[in-house]
């Protein structure tokens, strides 16, 4: 009628719900926005698409909105639906569903109503016929306030965003792949339940693990938490949110249970056992460490300047920074150079001499060998 091109595209939605173990409405919604970005790629069956429109009114948003709420999505959400995200535009969004209705009669467009809009097993139908006509009840005026409601929010989400990032800046330094924070700043820090949010819901981390990350600051050194991707480290006066690929890390911690760790300078296999099964060797690729001197986790780490240890033999302290020197490591091989500490203080220079106050005694009955490959 209108002489437009209609693409249509059918999907298997309830398996992908099934396989991603989503509902319908995400698998929908998911499968939908996936098509659409292929329609804007260049290499789209569409000649040079710009701009694609969909049909979303105030409605919608305010809906939207009311169902961010009860989910708790934080900030973000009660903003609702963006007008324009990307090459994505809702440019209806201002029009309430009965303008458009009245409209569309005015101006003799007939209309297709989906058939899923009436059933109330979706939350969004639910809220739509049943929870904003009791509210109405109560305040007449509840739909044009939470429209107004709408831009307000969108306007504190975005002094709310630029709070967090002036926050980010001072709080967080990115070393290598690893994000380190200062406990003591984090802690003076004002609304430090949304700060910390924001800090790690990039990492695999959520809401839930807020209050866990809190009680990491007074935590004893070594502590963490993980998500699939990522851990939070309590190092000394930091937090480190370091990569659990370990090849990746800086900070990596060695529970007792792990007998093998890879990392950037190699790795590590870890053996438990006792001093008759582990005779004696001096060769710089192993240690052999009094397991009663031990404290898991273990931290395997960088050095840093200002790190000292005991030197095997040694009954004074010395810095590595001048062991270095004395054993004449070139610039290049002290930047290889990693630590393993026990309890914040070191155990074994990786490859090069352990600390005196961990090694083998005669009361020595069980031993940790660690052999560096």
């Amino acid at each position: 009628r209108y002489n437009v091109e209609v693409l249509v595209k059918k999907f298997d939605t309830i398996n992908y719900a099934k396989d991603n173990k989503i509902s319908i409405q995400v698998a929908a919604r998911e499968l939908r926005d996936s098509w659409f970005n292929e329609l804007l790629a260049p290499d789209s069956i569409l000649p040079t698409p710009h701009w694609l429109l969909t049909a979303h009114h105030l409605g919608d948003n305010i809906e939207t909105m009311l169902m961010n709420f009860f989910k708790g999505t934080g900030i973000a959400g009660l903003r609702g639906i963006l007008s324009k995200q990307g090459k994505i535009i809702r440019p209806l969004l201002f029009a309430r569903r009965e303008e458009i209705l009245a409209f569309a009669k005015e101006n003799n467009l007939s209309w297709v109503e989906d058939s899923s809009n009436e059933s109330d097993k979706y939350s969004r139908n639910y809220i739509r016929h049943q929870v904003i006509p009791v509210i109405e009840k109560i305040y007449p005026e509840a739909e044009s306030n939470l429209a107004e409601n709408l831009q307000r929010f969108r306007d504190i989400e975005n002094l709310y965003q630029q709070s967090i990032s002036l926050h980010k800046k001072k709080l967080c330094e990115q070393k290598g792949n690893e994000i380190h924070i200062p406990v003591l700043k984090l802690k003076k820090t004002e609304a430090i339940h949304s700060i910390v949010y924001e800090i790690i819901k990039d990492f695999g981390f959520h809401a839930a693990h807020v209050n866990e990350v809190i009680n990491l600051l007074d935590s004893e050194s070594g502590r963490y938490i993980a998500s699939p991707t990522h851990r939070i480290i309590k190092n000394r006066n930091w937090l480190i949110i370091a990569p659990v690929v370990t090849e990746e890390a800086e900070n990596i911690l060695i529970d007792r249970d792990i007998l093998n760790v890879k990392f950037a300078g190699g790795s590590l296999q870890l053996e438990q056992l006792s001093t008759h099964d582990s005779p004696l060797t001096t060769h710089h690729s192993s240690a052999q460490l009094d397991l009663k001197q031990i404290h898991f986790p273990l931290l395997l780490r960088k050095w840093k300047a200002g790190d000292y240890f005991y030197p095997l033999g040694m009954k004074k302290k010395k810095k590595l920074a001048r062991f270095f020197i004395d054993q004449k490591l070139s610039k290049t091989e002290k930047e290889k150079v990693w630590v393993i500490e026990s309890d914040k203080r070191i155990v074994w220079i990786v490859g090069h001499r352990i600390d005196d106050r961990f090694k083998i005694t005669g009361q020595t009955n069980d031993v940790l060998k660690i052999t560096l490959s």
